[in-house]
Protein backbone atom coordinates (compact mmCIF):
# COMPACT_ATOMS: atom_id res chain seq x y z
CA UNK A 1 0.00 0.00 0.00
CA UNK A 2 1.27 3.49 -0.96
CA UNK A 3 0.00 6.90 0.23
CA UNK A 4 0.53 9.44 -2.80
CA UNK A 5 0.01 13.27 -1.29
CA UNK A 6 0.50 16.30 -3.39
CA UNK A 7 0.73 19.92 -2.40
CA UNK A 8 -1.30 22.08 -4.01
CA UNK A 9 -1.52 26.61 -3.97
CA UNK A 10 -5.22 25.62 -2.36
CA UNK A 11 -5.28 21.83 -0.87
CA UNK A 12 -3.44 19.36 -0.81
CA UNK A 13 -4.63 15.78 -1.32
CA UNK A 14 -3.57 12.50 0.20
CA UNK A 15 -4.83 9.16 -1.13
CA UNK A 16 -4.35 5.34 0.22
CA UNK A 17 -3.64 3.32 -2.94
CA UNK A 18 -3.33 -0.66 -3.00
CA UNK A 19 -2.36 -1.86 -7.11
CA UNK A 20 -4.82 0.06 -8.68
CA UNK A 21 -6.99 0.58 -6.02
CA UNK A 22 -8.04 3.76 -4.48
CA UNK A 23 -8.66 2.78 -1.21
CA UNK A 24 -9.24 6.12 0.42
CA UNK A 25 -8.46 9.80 -0.29
CA UNK A 26 -8.85 13.28 1.93
CA UNK A 27 -8.63 16.62 1.22
CA UNK A 28 -7.45 19.34 3.37
CA UNK A 29 -6.53 23.13 3.26
CA UNK A 30 -2.72 23.70 2.38
CA UNK A 31 -1.32 25.60 5.33
CA UNK A 32 1.42 28.09 4.93
CA UNK A 33 3.90 26.16 6.67
CA UNK A 34 2.63 23.20 4.64
CA UNK A 35 4.03 20.17 6.73
CA UNK A 36 0.64 20.70 8.93
CA UNK A 37 -1.62 20.39 5.68
CA UNK A 38 0.15 17.17 4.85
CA UNK A 39 -1.05 16.01 8.57
CA UNK A 40 -4.26 17.12 8.57
CA UNK A 41 -4.41 15.13 5.00
CA UNK A 42 -2.89 12.15 5.90
CA UNK A 43 -4.92 11.67 9.32
CA UNK A 44 -7.91 11.96 7.43
CA UNK A 45 -7.06 8.27 6.21
CA UNK A 46 -8.34 5.42 7.77
CA UNK A 47 -5.16 2.84 7.59
CA UNK A 48 -3.29 0.15 9.01
CA UNK A 49 0.18 2.80 9.82
CA UNK A 50 2.18 -0.90 9.95
CA UNK A 51 0.49 -1.39 6.36
CA UNK A 52 2.67 1.17 4.10
CA UNK A 53 5.16 0.26 2.07
CA UNK A 54 6.23 3.88 0.62
CA UNK A 55 5.22 7.61 1.16
CA UNK A 56 5.41 9.67 -2.23
CA UNK A 57 5.20 13.34 -2.00
CA UNK A 58 4.59 16.04 -4.68
CA UNK A 59 5.86 19.67 -3.42
CA UNK A 60 5.33 23.05 -4.52
CA UNK A 61 7.82 24.10 -1.67
CA UNK A 62 10.70 24.94 -3.84
CA UNK A 63 9.25 26.33 -7.21
CA UNK A 64 7.61 28.55 -4.36
CA UNK A 65 10.64 29.74 -2.45
CA UNK A 66 12.30 30.77 -6.05
CA UNK A 67 9.25 32.49 -7.12
CA UNK A 68 9.06 34.41 -3.85
CA UNK A 69 12.62 34.61 -3.49
CA UNK A 70 12.75 33.49 0.21
CA UNK A 71 14.78 30.96 2.37
CA UNK A 72 17.92 30.79 -0.34
CA UNK A 73 20.93 30.16 0.35
CA UNK A 74 24.15 32.43 -0.35
CA UNK A 75 25.35 30.97 -3.81
CA UNK A 76 28.19 30.91 -5.92
CA UNK A 77 28.57 30.16 -9.63
CA UNK A 78 32.26 28.31 -10.66
CA UNK A 79 32.34 28.15 -14.40
CA UNK A 80 34.92 26.22 -15.91
CA UNK A 81 35.77 27.56 -19.62
CA UNK A 82 38.59 30.17 -19.46
CA UNK A 83 40.18 31.09 -21.85
CA UNK A 84 36.71 30.59 -23.64
CA UNK A 85 33.35 31.66 -22.49
CA UNK A 86 34.16 34.85 -21.30
CA UNK A 87 31.40 36.97 -23.18
CA UNK A 88 28.74 36.10 -21.41
CA UNK A 89 29.41 35.46 -17.57
CA UNK A 90 27.28 33.62 -15.07
CA UNK A 91 24.25 35.38 -14.11
CA UNK A 92 23.91 37.59 -17.19
CA UNK A 93 20.46 37.00 -17.55
CA UNK A 94 19.38 37.22 -14.44
CA UNK A 95 16.49 39.50 -12.85
CA UNK A 96 18.82 41.85 -10.44
CA UNK A 97 16.01 40.83 -7.57
CA UNK A 98 17.02 37.20 -7.85
CA UNK A 99 20.48 37.69 -8.01
CA UNK A 100 20.90 39.81 -5.21
CA UNK A 101 19.22 37.31 -2.97
CA UNK A 102 21.46 34.51 -3.21
CA UNK A 103 24.73 37.06 -2.75
CA UNK A 104 25.57 36.40 -6.70
CA UNK A 105 29.12 35.45 -6.56
CA UNK A 106 30.24 34.50 -9.63
CA UNK A 107 33.96 33.25 -10.75
CA UNK A 108 35.44 32.13 -13.84
CA UNK A 109 38.26 29.03 -14.15
CA UNK A 110 39.92 27.42 -16.77
CA UNK A 111 38.96 24.30 -17.54
CA UNK A 112 36.36 22.67 -19.70
CA UNK A 113 36.35 20.22 -22.97
CA UNK A 114 35.24 20.29 -26.64
CA UNK A 115 32.22 18.05 -27.54
CA UNK A 116 34.51 15.01 -28.36
CA UNK A 117 35.95 15.02 -25.01
CA UNK A 118 39.29 16.93 -25.92
CA UNK A 119 40.30 19.23 -22.89
CA UNK A 120 39.64 23.05 -23.64
CA UNK A 121 42.65 24.20 -21.12
CA UNK A 122 43.92 21.80 -17.74
CA UNK A 123 42.30 22.97 -14.16
CA UNK A 124 44.28 25.45 -12.63
CA UNK A 125 44.40 24.17 -8.57
CA UNK A 126 45.54 27.34 -7.27
CA UNK A 127 43.27 29.51 -9.27
CA UNK A 128 40.30 26.96 -7.37
CA UNK A 129 41.95 27.23 -4.16
CA UNK A 130 41.77 31.01 -4.23
CA UNK A 131 38.57 30.77 -5.70
CA UNK A 132 37.95 28.78 -2.19
CA UNK A 133 39.39 31.57 -0.15
CA UNK A 134 37.06 34.16 -1.73
CA UNK A 135 34.17 32.56 -1.24
CA UNK A 136 34.78 31.43 2.27
CA UNK A 137 35.37 35.40 3.34
CA UNK A 138 31.67 36.33 1.65
CA UNK A 139 30.05 33.31 3.74
CA UNK A 140 28.50 31.31 0.65
CA UNK A 141 26.78 28.31 1.70
CA UNK A 142 26.38 26.34 -1.42
CA UNK A 143 28.38 26.53 -4.83
CA UNK A 144 26.93 25.60 -8.50
CA UNK A 145 30.12 24.41 -10.26
CA UNK A 146 29.97 23.89 -14.06
CA UNK A 147 32.10 22.86 -16.87
CA UNK A 148 31.63 23.64 -20.29
CA UNK A 149 30.39 20.37 -22.50
CA UNK A 150 30.32 18.12 -18.40
CA UNK A 151 27.95 16.25 -20.39
CA UNK A 152 30.64 14.54 -22.41
CA UNK A 153 33.03 14.66 -19.26
CA UNK A 154 32.17 15.33 -15.84
CA UNK A 155 35.79 15.06 -14.32
CA UNK A 156 36.66 18.88 -14.20
CA UNK A 157 33.86 19.49 -11.98
CA UNK A 158 34.18 16.34 -9.68
CA UNK A 159 37.76 17.35 -9.38
CA UNK A 160 37.04 21.44 -8.68
CA UNK A 161 34.95 20.32 -6.08
CA UNK A 162 37.21 17.91 -4.10
CA UNK A 163 39.30 21.15 -4.24
CA UNK A 164 36.90 23.68 -2.87
CA UNK A 165 35.40 21.36 -0.18
CA UNK A 166 39.32 20.42 0.88
CA UNK A 167 39.66 24.59 1.39
CA UNK A 168 35.51 24.72 3.35
CA UNK A 169 34.11 22.33 4.78
CA UNK A 170 30.66 21.89 4.80
CA UNK A 171 29.95 23.65 1.32
CA UNK A 172 26.85 22.62 -0.68
CA UNK A 173 28.25 21.54 -4.34
CA UNK A 174 25.77 21.24 -7.00
CA UNK A 175 27.23 19.36 -10.49
CA UNK A 176 25.88 20.86 -13.95
CA UNK A 177 26.29 17.45 -15.27
CA UNK A 178 23.69 15.98 -12.86
CA UNK A 179 20.88 18.79 -12.90
CA UNK A 180 21.05 20.58 -16.97
CA UNK A 181 21.04 19.33 -20.47
CA UNK A 182 23.21 20.59 -23.45
CA UNK A 183 23.32 24.43 -23.58
CA UNK A 184 25.72 25.86 -21.14
CA UNK A 185 24.02 29.10 -19.94
CA UNK A 186 20.13 26.94 -19.33
CA UNK A 187 22.59 24.29 -17.51
CA UNK A 188 24.12 25.95 -15.66
CA UNK A 189 21.44 28.83 -14.41
CA UNK A 190 19.52 25.55 -13.17
CA UNK A 191 22.47 24.54 -11.35
CA UNK A 192 22.69 27.65 -9.52
CA UNK A 193 19.16 27.44 -8.55
CA UNK A 194 19.84 24.16 -7.26
CA UNK A 195 22.65 25.45 -4.88
CA UNK A 196 20.70 28.21 -3.87
CA UNK A 197 17.97 25.71 -2.42
CA UNK A 198 20.13 23.13 -0.86
CA UNK A 199 19.89 24.71 2.70
CA UNK A 200 16.06 24.76 2.43
CA UNK A 201 15.80 21.56 0.64
CA UNK A 202 17.71 20.37 3.92
CA UNK A 203 14.99 21.93 6.02
CA UNK A 204 12.16 20.67 4.19
CA UNK A 205 13.40 17.48 3.89
CA UNK A 206 13.94 16.81 7.25
CA UNK A 207 10.46 18.32 8.12
CA UNK A 208 8.14 15.89 5.92
CA UNK A 209 9.98 13.03 7.43
CA UNK A 210 8.75 13.79 10.98
CA UNK A 211 5.85 14.93 9.81
CA UNK A 212 5.15 10.94 8.63
CA UNK A 213 6.91 9.98 12.21
CA UNK A 214 4.30 11.95 14.09
CA UNK A 215 1.69 9.76 12.16
CA UNK A 216 3.27 6.77 13.00
CA UNK A 217 4.42 5.64 9.84
CA UNK A 218 7.60 4.02 8.95
CA UNK A 219 7.69 3.91 5.33
CA UNK A 220 10.25 5.27 3.07
CA UNK A 221 9.77 8.87 1.69
CA UNK A 222 10.03 9.68 -2.23
CA UNK A 223 9.37 13.17 -3.90
CA UNK A 224 8.00 13.83 -6.91
CA UNK A 225 10.00 14.28 -10.37
CA UNK A 226 8.83 17.19 -13.09
CA UNK A 227 9.13 14.21 -15.52
CA UNK A 228 6.72 12.05 -13.86
CA UNK A 229 9.37 9.72 -11.94
CA UNK A 230 10.67 9.62 -8.01
CA UNK A 231 13.31 10.06 -6.08
CA UNK A 232 14.36 9.46 -2.60
CA UNK A 233 14.38 12.19 0.00
CA UNK A 234 18.52 11.80 0.00
CA UNK A 235 18.40 12.73 -3.48
CA UNK A 236 16.09 15.37 -2.98
CA UNK A 237 18.39 17.19 -0.60
CA UNK A 238 21.00 17.69 -3.25
CA UNK A 239 18.84 18.01 -6.68
CA UNK A 240 15.34 19.91 -4.70
CA UNK A 241 15.18 21.68 -8.54
CA UNK A 242 13.99 18.38 -9.96
CA UNK A 243 10.51 18.81 -7.64
CA UNK A 244 9.74 21.66 -10.00
CA UNK A 245 6.38 21.56 -11.73
CA UNK A 246 5.88 18.10 -9.86
CA UNK A 247 2.12 19.33 -9.60
CA UNK A 248 1.24 19.42 -12.82
CA UNK A 249 3.06 16.17 -13.73
CA UNK A 250 1.15 14.32 -11.09
CA UNK A 251 -2.34 14.95 -12.62
CA UNK A 252 -1.35 13.91 -15.69
CA UNK A 253 0.06 10.71 -14.56
CA UNK A 254 -2.87 10.20 -12.48
CA UNK A 255 -4.92 11.01 -15.41
CA UNK A 256 -3.55 8.46 -17.53
CA UNK A 257 -3.96 5.91 -14.67
CA UNK A 258 -7.75 6.55 -13.69
CA UNK A 259 -8.90 7.04 -17.54
CA UNK A 260 -6.47 4.09 -18.94
CA UNK A 261 -5.93 6.45 -21.78
CA UNK A 262 -2.05 6.70 -22.80
CA UNK A 263 -1.94 9.77 -25.54
CA UNK A 264 -4.31 12.38 -24.49
CA UNK A 265 -4.46 16.02 -23.36
CA UNK A 266 -4.91 16.13 -19.52
CA UNK A 267 -6.74 19.26 -18.08
CA UNK A 268 -6.12 19.75 -14.52
CA UNK A 269 -8.02 22.45 -13.15
CA UNK A 270 -7.38 23.40 -9.31
CA UNK A 271 -8.52 25.98 -7.25
CA UNK A 272 -6.17 28.49 -8.80
CA UNK A 273 -5.33 27.18 -11.80
CA UNK A 274 -5.80 25.32 -14.94
CA UNK A 275 -2.94 23.12 -15.92
CA UNK A 276 -2.68 21.71 -19.51
CA UNK A 277 -0.93 18.50 -20.95
CA UNK A 278 -0.14 15.95 -23.37
CA UNK A 279 0.44 12.57 -22.73
CA UNK A 280 2.61 10.20 -25.20
CA UNK A 281 2.91 6.73 -23.48
CA UNK A 282 1.45 7.70 -20.38
CA UNK A 283 4.25 10.25 -19.39
CA UNK A 284 4.18 14.19 -19.87
CA UNK A 285 5.72 15.84 -23.24
CA UNK A 286 8.51 16.84 -22.31
CA UNK A 287 8.99 21.01 -23.14
CA UNK A 288 11.59 21.44 -25.97
CA UNK A 289 12.69 24.77 -25.54
CA UNK A 290 14.31 26.35 -22.47
CA UNK A 291 11.50 27.05 -19.27
CA UNK A 292 11.63 30.41 -17.57
CA UNK A 293 11.96 29.74 -13.78
CA UNK A 294 10.58 33.25 -12.26
CA UNK A 295 12.39 34.86 -14.98
CA UNK A 296 15.77 32.78 -15.37
CA UNK A 297 16.59 30.58 -18.28
CA UNK A 298 17.01 27.00 -17.74
CA UNK A 299 16.65 23.74 -19.94
CA UNK A 300 16.58 21.11 -17.20
CA UNK A 301 13.43 18.15 -17.75
CA UNK A 302 10.22 20.07 -16.98
CA UNK A 303 6.85 18.57 -18.45
CA UNK A 304 5.23 21.04 -21.66
CA UNK A 305 2.42 22.16 -19.59
CA UNK A 306 0.33 25.52 -20.31
CA UNK A 307 -1.14 27.13 -17.20
CA UNK A 308 -3.91 29.97 -16.96
CA UNK A 309 -5.11 31.40 -14.21
CA UNK A 310 -8.26 29.67 -14.11
CA UNK A 311 -10.06 27.74 -11.34
CA UNK A 312 -12.50 26.68 -8.57
CA UNK A 313 -11.44 29.64 -6.47
CA UNK A 314 -11.26 32.13 -9.43
CA UNK A 315 -13.00 35.63 -8.82
CA UNK A 316 -15.66 36.72 -11.04
CA UNK A 317 -16.32 40.05 -11.73
CA UNK A 318 -19.03 41.95 -14.84
CA UNK A 319 -17.62 45.07 -16.26
CA UNK A 320 -19.71 46.47 -18.62
CA UNK A 321 -21.49 43.37 -19.90
CA UNK A 322 -18.28 41.44 -19.89
CA UNK A 323 -17.54 38.44 -17.85
CA UNK A 324 -14.14 38.36 -16.24
CA UNK A 325 -12.69 35.00 -14.58
CA UNK A 326 -9.37 35.55 -12.75
CA UNK A 327 -6.90 35.04 -12.69
CA UNK A 328 -6.75 36.57 -9.28
CA UNK A 329 -8.24 33.51 -6.61
CA UNK A 330 -9.14 33.56 -3.05
CA UNK A 331 -6.87 30.21 -3.36
CA UNK A 332 -7.23 28.36 -0.05
CA UNK A 333 -9.25 31.23 1.75
CA UNK A 334 -12.51 29.48 -0.88
CA UNK A 335 -14.15 27.90 1.88
CA UNK A 336 -13.97 31.15 3.76
CA UNK A 337 -14.51 33.68 1.21
CA UNK A 338 -16.87 31.92 -1.67
CA UNK A 339 -20.77 32.93 -1.57
CA UNK A 340 -21.61 29.00 -0.59
CA UNK A 341 -19.91 29.27 2.55
CA UNK A 342 -21.19 32.74 3.72
CA UNK A 343 -18.31 34.63 2.32
CA UNK A 344 -18.53 37.94 0.07
CA UNK A 345 -16.72 36.89 -2.57
CA UNK A 346 -18.04 35.70 -6.07
CA UNK A 347 -15.96 32.97 -7.60
CA UNK A 348 -16.18 29.89 -9.99
CA UNK A 349 -16.95 27.70 -7.54
CA UNK A 350 -20.31 29.71 -6.55
CA UNK A 351 -21.33 29.76 -10.67
CA UNK A 352 -20.76 25.84 -10.68
CA UNK A 353 -22.96 25.44 -8.02
CA UNK A 354 -25.74 27.98 -8.93
CA UNK A 355 -25.82 25.59 -12.46
CA UNK A 356 -26.30 22.67 -10.69
CA UNK A 357 -22.69 21.56 -11.63
CA UNK A 358 -21.23 21.24 -7.96
CA UNK A 359 -22.53 20.06 -4.52
CA UNK A 360 -20.74 22.29 -2.40
CA UNK A 361 -21.45 24.31 0.77
CA UNK A 362 -25.22 25.94 0.79
CA UNK A 363 -26.58 26.45 -2.50
CA UNK A 364 -29.43 28.71 -1.50
CA UNK A 365 -26.77 31.34 -1.07
CA UNK A 366 -26.01 31.86 -4.35
CA UNK A 367 -29.98 30.75 -5.51
CA UNK A 368 -30.09 34.89 -6.56
CA UNK A 369 -27.19 34.78 -8.83
CA UNK A 370 -28.78 35.76 -12.42
CA UNK A 371 -29.15 32.88 -14.99
CA UNK A 372 -27.38 35.26 -17.52
CA UNK A 373 -24.54 35.77 -15.73
CA UNK A 374 -24.03 32.23 -15.13
CA UNK A 375 -24.01 31.07 -18.66
CA UNK A 376 -21.44 33.53 -19.40
CA UNK A 377 -19.04 32.56 -16.87
CA UNK A 378 -19.53 29.00 -17.96
CA UNK A 379 -19.09 29.86 -21.81
CA UNK A 380 -15.91 31.91 -20.72
CA UNK A 381 -14.35 29.05 -19.26
CA UNK A 382 -15.01 26.74 -22.08
CA UNK A 383 -14.24 29.13 -24.17
CA UNK A 384 -10.69 30.21 -22.42
CA UNK A 385 -10.21 25.87 -22.03
CA UNK A 386 -10.78 25.06 -25.66
CA UNK A 387 -8.19 27.74 -26.91
CA UNK A 388 -5.59 26.81 -25.25
CA UNK A 389 -6.01 23.19 -26.02
CA UNK A 390 -6.29 24.14 -29.40
CA UNK A 391 -2.48 25.65 -28.83
CA UNK A 392 -1.23 22.06 -27.34
CA UNK A 393 -2.38 19.96 -29.99
CA UNK A 394 0.57 19.35 -32.60
CA UNK A 395 -1.91 18.13 -35.29
CA UNK A 396 -5.52 19.22 -36.88
CA UNK A 397 -7.20 15.81 -35.81
CA UNK A 398 -9.68 16.00 -32.60
CA UNK A 399 -8.26 14.63 -29.43
CA UNK A 400 -9.21 12.66 -26.62
CA UNK A 401 -9.25 15.20 -23.00
CA UNK A 402 -9.06 13.59 -19.15
CA UNK A 403 -10.27 15.94 -16.95
CA UNK A 404 -9.28 15.90 -13.41
CA UNK A 405 -9.22 18.22 -10.24
CA UNK A 406 -11.42 19.18 -7.76
CA UNK A 407 -12.50 22.58 -10.29
CA UNK A 408 -13.23 20.10 -13.40
CA UNK A 409 -16.87 20.64 -12.77
CA UNK A 410 -16.49 24.07 -14.22
CA UNK A 411 -16.09 22.29 -17.64
CA UNK A 412 -19.18 21.22 -19.63
CA UNK A 413 -18.85 17.84 -21.21
CA UNK A 414 -18.53 18.96 -24.94
CA UNK A 415 -15.57 21.09 -26.00
CA UNK A 416 -14.92 22.82 -29.42
CA UNK A 417 -12.05 20.50 -31.69
CA UNK A 418 -12.60 17.23 -28.23
CA UNK A 419 -12.87 13.87 -29.90
CA UNK A 420 -14.20 13.12 -25.81
CA UNK A 421 -14.51 14.38 -22.68
CA UNK A 422 -13.01 11.36 -19.51
CA UNK A 423 -14.00 12.09 -16.06
CA UNK A 424 -12.62 9.50 -14.44
CA UNK A 425 -13.51 8.61 -11.06
CA UNK A 426 -11.41 9.85 -7.82
CA UNK A 427 -10.83 12.94 -10.50
CA UNK A 428 -10.55 15.36 -7.81
CA UNK A 429 -7.68 13.36 -6.50
CA UNK A 430 -5.78 12.64 -9.61
CA UNK A 431 -2.77 14.91 -8.41
CA UNK A 432 -2.06 12.93 -5.08
CA UNK A 433 -2.95 9.56 -7.53
CA UNK A 434 -0.31 10.02 -9.94
CA UNK A 435 2.69 10.57 -6.92
CA UNK A 436 1.01 7.16 -5.30
CA UNK A 437 2.13 5.02 -8.69
CA UNK A 438 4.84 7.38 -9.36
CA UNK A 439 7.88 5.61 -11.41
CA UNK A 440 11.48 5.55 -10.96
CA UNK A 441 13.26 6.95 -14.16
CA UNK A 442 16.96 6.68 -15.68
CA UNK A 443 17.80 9.36 -18.82
CA UNK A 444 20.46 10.24 -21.16
CA UNK A 445 20.83 13.63 -23.29
CA UNK A 446 24.44 13.76 -24.87
CA UNK A 447 26.31 13.98 -27.76
CA UNK A 448 27.29 10.87 -29.47
CA UNK A 449 30.13 10.61 -32.75
CA UNK A 450 27.61 8.80 -35.04
CA UNK A 451 30.39 6.59 -37.50
CA UNK A 452 29.31 5.16 -40.39
CA UNK A 453 27.35 1.91 -39.92
CA UNK A 454 27.83 2.07 -36.28
CA UNK A 455 24.62 4.26 -35.42
CA UNK A 456 22.10 1.62 -33.83
CA UNK A 457 25.63 0.67 -31.68
CA UNK A 458 25.27 4.00 -29.91
CA UNK A 459 21.97 4.31 -29.65
CA UNK A 460 21.59 0.74 -28.24
CA UNK A 461 24.71 1.62 -25.96
CA UNK A 462 22.32 4.87 -25.10
CA UNK A 463 19.22 3.27 -24.41
CA UNK A 464 20.71 0.64 -22.01
CA UNK A 465 23.14 3.47 -20.14
CA UNK A 466 19.54 5.02 -19.52
CA UNK A 467 18.31 1.33 -18.38
CA UNK A 468 21.03 1.21 -15.63
CA UNK A 469 20.22 4.54 -14.35
CA UNK A 470 16.65 3.72 -13.78
CA UNK A 471 17.81 0.59 -11.80
CA UNK A 472 21.01 2.30 -9.81
CA UNK A 473 17.81 4.94 -8.93
CA UNK A 474 16.10 1.85 -7.33
CA UNK A 475 13.72 0.27 -10.06
CA UNK A 476 13.08 -3.36 -10.42
CA UNK A 477 15.23 -4.15 -13.44
CA UNK A 478 12.52 -6.62 -15.05
CA UNK A 479 9.96 -3.77 -14.90
CA UNK A 480 12.14 -1.30 -17.11
CA UNK A 481 11.13 0.19 -20.62
CA UNK A 482 12.60 2.34 -22.70
CA UNK A 483 9.68 5.61 -23.55
CA UNK A 484 11.64 7.67 -25.23
CA UNK A 485 14.50 7.91 -27.89
CA UNK A 486 15.56 10.90 -29.69
CA UNK A 487 18.12 11.31 -31.85
CA UNK A 488 18.91 15.26 -33.37
CA UNK A 489 21.86 15.36 -35.63
CA UNK A 490 24.14 18.72 -35.34
CA UNK A 491 25.40 20.08 -38.80
CA UNK A 492 27.34 22.21 -37.03
CA UNK A 493 29.56 20.19 -35.14
CA UNK A 494 32.06 17.90 -37.07
CA UNK A 495 32.36 14.27 -37.46
CA UNK A 496 28.83 13.27 -37.64
CA UNK A 497 28.08 14.29 -34.08
CA UNK A 498 24.39 13.82 -33.08
CA UNK A 499 22.27 14.65 -29.70
CA UNK A 500 20.81 11.58 -28.16
CA UNK A 501 18.46 11.45 -25.84
CA UNK A 502 16.89 8.42 -23.79
CA UNK A 503 14.60 8.15 -21.29
CA UNK A 504 13.73 4.58 -19.32
CA UNK A 505 11.50 4.21 -16.62
CA UNK A 506 9.93 0.83 -14.44
CA UNK A 507 8.78 0.30 -11.23
CA UNK A 508 9.95 1.32 -7.85
CA UNK A 509 11.92 -1.34 -5.79
CA UNK A 510 10.80 -0.95 -1.96
CA UNK A 511 13.91 -2.20 -0.07
CA UNK A 512 16.16 -0.07 -2.02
Amino acid sequence: MHIGIDVGGTNTDAVLVEGRRVLAECKATTTADVTTGIIEAVSGLAFDRTAITAVMIGTTHFVNAVVEGRGLARTAAVRLGLPATTALPPFVDWPEQLRQAIGGHAYLCHGGHEYDGRVISPLDEDELRAVAADIAAKGVQSVAISSVFSLVSSDFERRAAEILTAEVPGLLVSFSHEIGRLGLLERENATIINAALRVLAEQIADGLAESLTAQGIDAPLFLSQNDGTLMDLEYARSHPVATFASGPTNSMRGGAFLSGMDDCAVIDIGGTTTDIGMLHNGFPREASSEVLISGVRTNFRMPDVLSVGLGGGSVVRQEQGNVQVGPDSVGFRLSRQALVFGGDTLTATDVAVAAGLADIGDATLVRHLDRTLVRSVLDHVRGRIATQVDRMRTSPAPLPVVLVGGGSVLVPDGIEGVSEVVRPDHHAFANAIGAAIAQVGGEVDRVFTMEPRRRDEVLDAARQEAVDKAVAAGAKADSVRIVEVEEIPLAYLPGNASRVRARAVGDLLLGH
